[in-house]
């Protein structure tokens, strides 16, 4: 093997970011698990720790690339994402194959008519917002597996001086350090009419699942509802006295006597009579003229009494 630096085992690659940033990756051959024994193919796999947290798969085929061919490169954060979701697909798929074996009992039974469908309305699609390929920042330290696609490429890789650092490979349609931050303020800042667009095809959508969900309701006009127990949703009534969903509800006293629904009641005027100081002077002179005018009236009943000589005061 040709000189390299070597910690614990593994061998120290300088990466250089730039003239002034050098990065350190560390590798070694994979050694496989008694747990594990087929999970990486040994021989052939080179287990990587320290790589950068900007790093794509295509980065570290075109860094290993001199050495072989690479087969696939396997990120330990992103197995153990894939990992979970299997776990969940497994899990669903045993629920299914559940519901298999007990529809084998409906099979032996006679079959039902079934009814004419309608076609199936298909919901309008919400318009994607404009996005651009970002690379996927993971945290810093990570470790990943590189499978070569034969044994000889790996030993041609430790073989291999790691004195000097390696430019790191650049890829133009993912950009990386201050592009992929300006790349990603413009993907977060999409133009007013894909924006528009957008907010559009959401609320139809929206509208769409509401008007369905109300096709779909029980709560119907003219039709009660009765829970598990047999009891009927009791709601609020109109002028009728018959409730949106069935039930029982009260008519109007109106109604009761005329068979005529009643118009709905006048808010009350909210303004103060007696605020302002115009308005209490205007009251009281008001007050004082329907006084006098009300004295003037028994004035005149008493003269009238008096002609009549049917007044006796005593």
């Amino acid at each position: 093997m040709s000189s390299s630096t070597l910690i614990n085992g593994f061998t120290v690659i300088p990466i250089s970011y730039s003239s002034s940033s050098i990065h350190y990756i560390y590798a070694r051959a994979h050694v496989s698990n008694k747990k594990a024994p087929n999970s990486w193919p040994s021989g052939r796999t080179l287990f990587l720790v320290n790589a950068p947290p900007d790093a794509t798969e295509r980065d570290l085929i075109l860094l290993l690339k001199p050495y072989g061919t690479v087969e696939k490169v396997i990120f330990d954060s992103d197995s153990a994402v894939e990992d979970a979701d299997e776990e969940d697909s497994d899990s669903e798929d045993g629920e299914e194959e559940g519901g298999v074996h007990n529809h084998g009992d409906e099979e032996s039974q006679p079959r039902k008519r079934q009814k004419l469908t309608m076609k199936k309305v298909e919901p309008p699609k919400v318009l994607p917002l404009p996005s651009m390929p970002l690379r996927k920042l993971r945290k810093t330290g990570q470790t990943a597996h590189v499978v070569f696609l034969d044994t000889s490429s790996l030993d041609r890789f430790f073989s291999a001086s790691h004195t000097k650092p390696r430019s790191w490979p650049n890829s133009s349609e993912e950009p990386s350090g201050l592009s992929h931050y300006l790349a990603l303020s413009d993907s977060l800042r999409p133009p007013l009419d894909a924006v528009r667009q957008h907010a559009n095809s959401a609320m139809d959508l929206y509208e769409f699942e509401l008007a369905k969900s109300k096709r779909q309701s029980k709560y119907k006009k003219g039709e009660a509802i009765v829970d598990e127990d047999g009891f009927t949703l009791v709601t609020r009534g109109g002028a009728y006295g018959q409730t949106v969903g069935g039930g029982v509800a009260v008519a109007t006293k109106k109604f009761q006597e005329t068979g005529e629904t009643s118009e709905r009641t006048k808010k009350h005027s909210k303004e103060k009579t007696s605020f302002y100081a115009f308005q209490k002077a205007e009251k009281q002179r008001n007050e004082l003229l329907q006084l006098k005018k009300n004295w003037e009236l028994d004035k005149a009943k008493v003269e009238k009494l008096k002609a009549s000589r049917r007044f006796n005061p005593y």
